[in-house]
């Protein structure tokens, strides 16, 4: 600790061996700490008798995405998030790991890689350069630094989803919902 209170130096973030998947432990033979996400189990059972204006519940396999998601866009087309949360999702079930990643987290990557596909098709529709709102001279498009932008942030959040499947995977975690996705939402929007 430094003389005005601040910690400063030791171990930088991310420095040092990388940690071995889950999946690979198990395989060679390593010691290997698997979460188990307990079912909920009620202390005491209840009679049907016992309940009293009881509402009609519904289960739900998957946690519904949010509105926000699936919203109307100034160009009138919806954001289509909601395709990518319930694709994301599907993968993350896939590898019993849906469990461990927060429904938000989902979203948040949902909807930062489907702005990031909107501002690629901006780039399509209106170039690399535009217009100076005062001087009239050419400018770089804004469209290019928001897309990059929204895929750092979608890179981001995907590597957060994808450590949390790396380190708690008991299976071999083959396939990527990344690798077809911009494609599937592109053509999707054609439509």
């Amino acid at each position: 600790m430094a003389k005005d209170g601040t910690n400063r130096g030791g171990r930088r973030v991310r420095a040092g061996e990388k940690p071995e998947p889950l999946a690979n432990k198990i395989i060679t033979g390593k010691a290997a700490m698997v979460l188990e996400v307990p079912d909920f189990q009620p202390e005491t059972a209840l009679v049907a008798d016992e309940l009293e204006d009881t509402a009609d519940l519904l289960g739900a396999d998957m946690p519904a995405p949010s509105d926000y998601l699936s919203s109307r866009q100034k160009d009138g087309k919806p954001l289509e998030a909601d395709a990518l949360y319930v694709e994301t999702w599907k993968w993350l079930k896939a590898r019993g790991c849906e469990k461990f990643v927060n429904p938000r987290l989902i979203e948040s990557y949902a909807q930062a890689f489907t702005r990031y596909i909107q501002c690629e098709e901006a780039i399509s529709t209106y170039g690399f350069l535009g217009k100076h709102p005062t001087t009239g001279g050419a400018i770089a498009s804004p469209f290019v630094q928001m897309s990059q932008s929204f895929q750092k942030q979608a890179n981001l959040v995907w590597y957060e989803i994808f450590d949390i499947v790396k380190q708690n995977c008991t299976t071999a975690y083959v396939g990527n919902p990344q690798d077809d996705i911009m494609e599937a939402l592109l053509s999707g929007r054609k439509g």
